[in-house]
């Protein structure tokens, strides 16, 4: 959420006055719902929950014709410190988000070796496929009428993705080969027996 709250904050600082469909739109075509977790469906709602906390203002609202009102947002003194200290924040402190896949990586022995080893192939798969997205997006022209940052921020989720390949690909084959998963010292809580579910 703190990722989203200073993402919203900074492009309302860099565009205002803004409508909120503009914010999405940027946000969007940056692809800041894939690596940053940015939810299309809560931008609004956070617009107007740092309006009321006082980070934003609301500069106008326009109705158009039977289309919905739409309100213009510009940031507060308030906002724009609370942007600055959020993207130090960022910046200086090394912070993973949380990730399902090692929480589900950390049971690795309840499930059959051969099913693992797919599972890790598949994932690399489904990598590639985005990372081909990405260096299409790169290549594209409508990528020049964005801030340069943007196609270095996608060719670091393209280097990233490439190291995950690797690593799945190597797990893969060492899980296919029989390396065993915990060592010759390892002492379960109750002696002599595997935890339920593992297949080691």
């Amino acid at each position: 959420m703190s990722a989203t709250r200073m993402m919203i904050l900074g492009l309302v600082q860099w565009m205002q006055p803004v409508h909120g469909y503009d914010v999405r739109r940027e946000l969007l075509s940056w692809s800041a719902d894939k690596w940053a977790n940015v939810q299309p469906g809560s931008i609004y709602h956070a617009l107007r929950k740092l309006a009321d906390e006082g980070l934003l203002h609301e500069v106008a609202t326009e109705q158009v014709g039977a289309r919905p009102a739409r309100t213009t947002y510009g940031i507060t003194e308030r906002g724009a410190a609370e942007f600055q200290a959020l993207l130090r924040n960022e910046w200086w402190n090394l912070t993973g988000p949380a990730d399902p896949f090692m929480a589900a990586f950390s049971f690795l022995p309840a499930l059959p070796r051969d099913e693992a080893a797919a599972a890790l192939r598949n994932r690399a798969t489904q990598l590639r496929a985005g990372i081909e997205q990405l260096r299409a997006a790169n290549e594209a022209d409508w990528v020049k009428t964005k801030p340069v940052f943007v196609s270095w921020m996608w060719e670091r989720s393209i280097d990233m993705g490439e190291a995950e390949i690797r690593w799945c690909e190597r797990t893969a084959k060492l899980i296919e080969e029989g390396t065993p998963y915990v060592p010759e010292t390892f002492t379960p809580q109750r002696p002599g027996e595997a935890p339920a579910g593992w297949v080691e």
